[in-house]
């Protein structure tokens, strides 16, 4: 079976680093060995978006070197549990390190993000364990921006193979949640906005669940301030799969 190296990311290190357990916990469930380097940082795009590209590259070239010792020491993959991220090493760390003028580290980039795969879409490709959850569970997606409209990827995929599990139409699932990283920071209120829009749509259901933690964050926060979906849970693609495996 593949080896695979965890790309674990910001948010879910520092807010949910639960998240990175249940997709440790899902991968080994496939009979995979997870991998994970402790140099690793940040993808960079946080300051990629906002324009300060030497300083991105700066931190994008420490997480490059980490990867590439992952692969070249045998793991057969890159699995990053965020579509924001894994996009940003797909499509993004070549377009940065070209703009600082570094073409050689942007061919050692593009190296890398012809193995890293989004965790859904690496299940998929790999293919999933044995799936089922203990209970009959109602589940929403929130299609996150950059999973869906960059990489071209959908986890349903992957959850409609989860015996229980019913996922539920959502009429605005397909819709911006607002987050935007620092759009949320820099124009809050169009941001809450946006989110408290989604939400109007949001079907019943059991659990939300999306690829980005940063967008459940943010979904979480403005139906737990709006008051809208109480009984709803939010919760990460990983998650809710690990939770279908017999994995501890």
């Amino acid at each position: 079976m593949p080896g695979v190296a965890l790309f674990v990311t910001c948010v879910v290190d520092v807010l949910a680093p639960e998240v990175g357990d249940a997709a440790v916990a899902l991968l080994r469930a496939a009979g995979h060995t997870v991998t994970f380097d402790p140099d690793q940082t940040c993808c960079g795009q946080p300051a990629w978006n906002a324009g300060h590209a030497r300083p991105a590259a700066d931190v994008a070239r420490a997480s490059l070197v980490a990867l590439e010792r992952e692969l070249a020491d045998g793991a057969d993959v890159v699995v990053v549990p965020a579509g924001s991220c894994a996009a940003m090493i797909r499509i993004g760390w070549g377009e940065l390190f070209r703009a600082v003028g570094d073409e050689p580290t942007a061919q050692r980039a593009e190296r890398v993000a012809a193995r890293t795969r989004e965790l859904t879409e690496a299940v998929a490709e790999m293919g999933p364990p044995p799936l089922a959850l203990p209970t009959p569970t109602r589940v929403a997606v929130h299609q996150s921006c950059h999973l869906l409209r960059e990489l071209r990827v959908r986890p349903d995929a992957v959850l409609g193979a989860v015996d229980g599990c019913e996922l539920v139409a959502w009429p605005d699932g397909e819709r911006c949640c607002g987050f935007g990283g620092l759009f949320s920071v820099t124009l809050p209120e169009v941001s809450e906005a946006m989110a408290d829009e989604k939400l109007r749509s949001l079907p019943d259901c059991d659990v939300v669940v999306s690829a980005d933690q940063s967008c459940l964050v943010h979904l979480r926060g403005r139906a737990e301030s709006t008051g809208r979906a109480p009984r709803t849970r939010f919760a990460h693609v990983a998650e809710l799969l690990a939770e279908a495996t017999d994995a501890p």
